[in-house]
């Protein structure tokens, strides 16, 4: 009954007056004409003590809220409902009924729950006031994920995680694509485009470096190239062609030797009892689920010790590749991969700032290589910029003799020829 009535209460009331509605039932815990079946299916639960049923309860109310608000992109006033829970009073009187004072204190324990933290991540993207936000916030889109692959969540919280995630990501990959194309114009494009990373200019040359990995070696032939290989081998075979894989291409000996010792000494316990079998696809996605735990987060949601190894070596980037290869010969596994580092995430919230670029700096560049080589939507190319003479293209040293062509298959509507930046220009002022 309550789910219904608030099912009907935002399709056929006004954003302002459906939260209203919802404050009135779950906040003042007042019955009226309109509520009043809802009313007493609430009063019931606070009578059994089951607070689960409750929290349940409020949270799948919240969602239905939301998921309807969103699709009539009604967007304001889910950052209402958010906030409002910041404007209970819980001081209970002392000639309050036990219902009331049971309500009261299960609303304040959802408010310090991380169910209400979940909540909140919905009313992140309509704050403008972007100067008092966390650095996590940037990271949404991941923090996101455990909500809709968790099964144990409604299904309309998984719908409006779902939802929001992908669109983060899609406004990010958009943003990074129209920086990349305006900032290398040679006549600037005159509507400044704001870079969405917090790496600065530099991030101009990472995205070069990134997308210069190319023909034969590209990491996307690379992947093609491995899963024919492994066609038909036992899994004990696999685990040893996969570490070679995952070490190829890796610049520095000294941090292959390092990833090698740190893997194969896991790799070698892994499904033992599987060594003798052919090697499938659930093996394949349970073996790179496990690898993204060594090279992430193990015990009790905290950094590895490879993790934290890498990075205090300053390469993000070589950890960035390593797990993208794994998601590139099993897509299935990414979802683990984003939960793993929506952990590390939650993780360094705990430490200010300033004790967190440096693994701030490596966020930033997983999002930016999987918005670049993880979908199929954007494709950035390399283009020679006329003029400049170039042996080796694509080696990092003369990275500098080439601009970022970035085209989203969608929008685009038409090819761009590389060779002509002026029509490049052209397709950006239209």
């Amino acid at each position: 009954m309550i789910y219904q009535f608030f099912l009907d209460t935002v399709r056929y009331f006004a954003p302002e007056d459906a939260l209203v509605e919802f404050k009135r039932l779950f906040f003042d815990y007042h019955s009226t004409p309109n509520n009043i079946d809802a009313f007493a299916d609430l009063a019931r639960i606070l009578s059994t003590g089951d607070r689960d049923e409750f929290a349940n309860t409020l949270k799948r109310c919240c969602y239905i809220l939301i998921n309807n608000w969103e699709t009539h992109r009604q967007g304001q006033a889910i950052g209402q409902l958010v906030a409002s829970f910041t404007e209970i009073n819980f001081t209970i009187r002392p000639s309050a009924k036990r219902n009331i004072r049971r309500l009261k204190s299960w609303l304040k324990f959802f408010c310090e729950s991380q169910d209400y933290q979940d909540l909140a991540l919905f009313a992140a993207r309509y704050d403008n006031n972007a100067s008092c936000q966390h650095w996590s916030d940037r990271y949404t889109s991941y923090l996101l994920v455990s909500q809709y692959s968790n099964t144990n969540n409604s299904p309309e919280q998984r719908e409006a995680a779902k939802v929001l995630c992908q669109q983060l990501k899609d406004r990010f990959k958009f943003d990074l694509a129209m920086y990349t194309a305006r900032s290398e114009l040679e006549h600037k494009h005159p509507a400044k485009v704001e870079n969405p990373t917090a790496l600065g200019a530099n991030v101009l040359r990472l995205i070069k470096k990134i997308v210069a990995k190319r023909g034969q070696f590209s990491h996307v032939n690379l992947a093609h190239i491995f899963l024919k290989q492994i066609q038909g081998i036992t899994y004990g075979e696999f685990k040893t062609f996969l570490l070679n894989y995952l070490i190829f291409s890796v610049d520095k000996q000294t941090i292959v030797e390092i990833l090698k010792t740190h893997l194969n000494r896991k790799l070698e316990k892994l499904y033992l009892d599987k060594d003798n079998e052919i090697v499938n696809d659930a093996l394949i996605l349970r073996t790179c689920n496990k690898i993204f735990g060594y090279l992430t987060t193990e015990k009790e949601k905290q950094p590895s010790e490879t993790f934290v190894f890498l990075l205090s070596q300053g390469n993000p980037l070589t950890l960035v590749m390593v797990l993208l290869k794994l998601v590139l010969i099993c897509p299935n596994s990414r979802t683990h991969l984003e939960n793993c580092i929506a952990d590390l995430i939650r993780y360094y919230q705990q430490f200010p700032d300033e004790e967190s670029r440096w693994v701030v700096n490596f966020f930033e560049i997983f999002n930016i290589t999987f918005s670049i080589y993880a979908d199929n939507d954007v494709q950035y190319n390399l283009i020679r910029v006329k003029g400049r003479q170039s042996q080796h293209a694509e080696e990092e040293d003369n990275l500098d003799a080439y601009r970022i062509f970035s085209q989203h298959k969608e929008l685009c509507g038409r090819a761009i020829a590389e060779s002509d930046p002026s029509a490049l220009d052209e397709y950006l002022s239209s």
